[in-house]
């Protein structure tokens, strides 16, 4: 398994969060705080961030440790999927983002799509649900956790529109994908991606 020692220090922090939100004990309040400082500790040494700005992070999570949510959209044109290039890092990926409160994940999609490529869609088809922490799908670890809901969305109007996050805006044929932002898409997923377009009774992927 690849990034053990962040899988551990996920569950430390995890227990520690959790004994924080629920013991009104102050010596076991002490503990949940050591364990605490311990995963920032285990973040730190192996990587290039100070262990102090790690615990400012992990301290300002508050209430029941849980993963967050994002969701991405599969926009299909002429057999070619649409791909946004990222400001960040200069790779590429499905438009997408982190879930918001008060909206639904399809109303997520088409935000994030609108937002980041300038055409406007409708979800019509939940592809994928994947924690990104799995190590099978190849992602960049996420402090947090993360699951990754991915819809396809079927366009119905707009143009090409870059944003703040995005540079490029292009649709692209299965034998020519680009090289990906792992953190959000892996080539294993754009496959599968487009097997569902293929063959569209495929059950929904999931973990």
């Amino acid at each position: 398994m690849q990034f053990k020692w962040l899988k551990w220090a996920q569950q430390i922090k995890s227990v520690a969060q959790k004994g924080l939100l629920y013991s009104k004990n102050p010596h076991q309040i002490e503990d949940y705080q050591l364990l605490r400082n311990i995963a920032a500790e285990i973040i730190s040494s192996h990587t290039q961030i100070e262990q102090s700005e790690i615990l400012d992070l992990l301290i300002k999570e508050i209430g029941y440790p849980t993963p967050k949510v994002g969701v991405s959209a599969a926009v299909f044109a002429d057999d070619k999927i649409l791909l946004v290039k990222e400001r960040s890092d200069g790779l590429w990926s499905l438009p997408g983002g982190f879930a918001e409160v008060g909206e639904s994940p399809g109303e997520v999609a088409v935000r994030e799509t609108f937002e980041e490529s300038g055409y406007q869609t409708r979800p019509i088809k939940l592809l994928a649900v994947y924690d990104n922490n799995n190590s099978k799908h190849g992602h960049t670890p996420f402090l947090q956790g993360l699951y990754k809901l991915i819809f396809q969305c079927e366009m119905i109007g707009g143009s090409v529109t870059t944003s703040i996050e995005t540079e490029d805006v292009e649709f692209f044929a299965e034998d020519n994908i680009p090289q990906l932002s792992i953190r959000k898409v892996t080539p294993t997923q754009i496959n599968q991606i487009f097997e569902h377009y293929r063959n569209p009774d495929l059950p929904t992927d999931f973990d």
